[in-house]
């Protein structure tokens, strides 16, 4: 009997992880390709059906929710209270727990209350940075007010405030998220001052190193993807996208190409990383991760396209196929990975008229969401296919987060728990 009890036992935990093993722990998903492999989230929603919860937030923001085992972890800049005539607001900037099942608030912690020295765009707000977790650990980048780590029951671990004050272009506001890989979180810092890449040891907050960039504003976020046993940090640039050697920092290779204020983050799969920015021009490179120094023109970049890539958004990869829109609009393009022969190519999507998010894929599906608040859902193949509609009635500028059977989308005004009514 007690070999059946813990047997049993076993058995319960066993399939409490599995319910939960679909984590979403990156706004780019596990493998930073915005694909979340297991998951089957509803295809059809509206204000009226298929919400599990919606719960208020106190500002728009465009950073995404990131979903680890019972948590959904957010980000937020709330206005505070010492607001002073003629100068800039106060924040308070915060990170928020809520539970997966009801939304109800599990902890809250206020990293930093700041008066930004700068601006932000009208479209988001000040904590335009998605955090990100291993499970163990919880990190939020708050830009010039620095880089804290929390445990998952929300204790104040460590903390990096000396980074200094970011001069972003145009005053367009600090968003780009950091990156966990191994026992490192990867900070981004380009902007209109001294930028540089930072690795940052993820128990201490201590730097590993710390890389000076020649690059002006981005927005971009690193992504690691490993070739013949050794791990690159893939970073998109106006000058160059460039490979860095995760251990040491020590850039590998560049490529010219990209446009100004690049936005756009990498994608990944089979030795070759896709690099694209669509402002002010239009650049998607496809490069072989074995090239060395400059490979412009070198046999390591296998396609170049030069019409119709993305801006704010990021590509996605699924299958073998790139997804991405046409600058800031909702047309799509959907090419071949390998050739980037094309599937279709800017192909306009009813609803979707304006976008920020970045295409996600589950289920077979591929879910694209428009600033008006619409997602619309496609199927994940070479042809154009339409599945579902579906509108919230609220601005979104944050990427979803797909989970086993549930998808978290922030809204203007509420994050939403989408998932099938019982």
């Amino acid at each position: 009997m007690r070999i059946s009890a813990a047997y049993f036992a076993f058995l319960l935990v066993m399939n409490s992880q599995q319910a939960r093993a679909d984590n979403w722990g990156h706004w780019r998903g596990p493998d930073g390709n915005g694909v979340a492999v297991d998951a089957s989230p509803p295809i059809e929603w509206s204000s009226t059906g298929n919400i599990k919860w919606q719960v208020e937030l106190p500002l728009r923001e465009n950073s995404s929710p990131i979903v680890w085992d019972d948590q959904v972890i957010i980000t937020v800049a709330d206005p505070a209270d010492d607001q002073r005539a003629g100068e800039p607001p106060m924040f308070a900037f915060k990170v928020l727990s809520l539970d997966r099942d009801t939304g109800d608030l599990r902890w809250e912690q206020t990293a930093t209350i700041a008066r930004p020295h700068q601006g932000t765009h009208e479209t988001t707000g000040y904590a335009g940075a998605s955090p990100c977790t291993d499970g163990q650990q919880i990190y939020a980048h708050f830009g010039s007010r620095g880089l804290f780590c929390y445990s998952m029951d929300g204790e104040l671990k460590w903390k990096r405030d000396d980074f200094g004050q970011m001069e972003t272009l145009n005053s367009f506001g600090e968003g780009s998220s950091p990156t966990l890989e191994g026992d490192m979180v990867l900070v981004p810092f380009d902007h209109q001052g001294p930028s540089a890449l930072y690795a940052l040891d993820k128990s201490t907050g201590e730097t590993i190193w710390k890389v000076d960039r020649d690059e002006p504003t981005g927005w971009a976020t690193p992504l690691v993807v490993e070739h013949s046993g050794r791990k690159q940090v893939v970073m998109n640039g106006q000058n160059f996208a460039r490979s860095y050697d995760l251990e040491t920092g020590e850039e590998l290779w560049r490529c010219s190409g990209q446009t100004v204020r690049p936005v756009s983050s990498p994608v990944a799969t089979n030795g070759m990383v896709f690099v694209g920015s669509g402002f002010q021009g239009a650049f998607m490179g496809a490069f072989h991760l074995d090239g060395r120094g400059d490979i412009a023109g070198t046999d390591k970049v296998a396609w170049v396209i030069d019409r119709d890539v993305c801006d704010i958004s990021s590509p996605m990869l699924s299958a073998g196929r790139i997804y991405f829109h046409k600058g800031k609009s909702g047309m799509l393009s959907c090419v071949d990975a390998k050739t980037g022969a094309p599937h279709y190519t800017a192909q306009r999507i009813p609803g979707v008229e304006k976008t920020y998010a970045s295409p996600i894929a589950a289920g077979g599906h591929v879910y694209l969401t428009s600033v008006t608040g619409t997602t619309v859902v496609i199927k994940d193949d070479d042809e154009l296919t339409i599945v579902a509609t579906n509108e919230l009635g609220e601005a979104i500028g944050g990427t979803p987060a797909p989970a086993d059977n549930q998808l978290f989308i922030r809204g203007e005004r509420h994050l939403f728990c989408i998932a099938e009514s019982p």
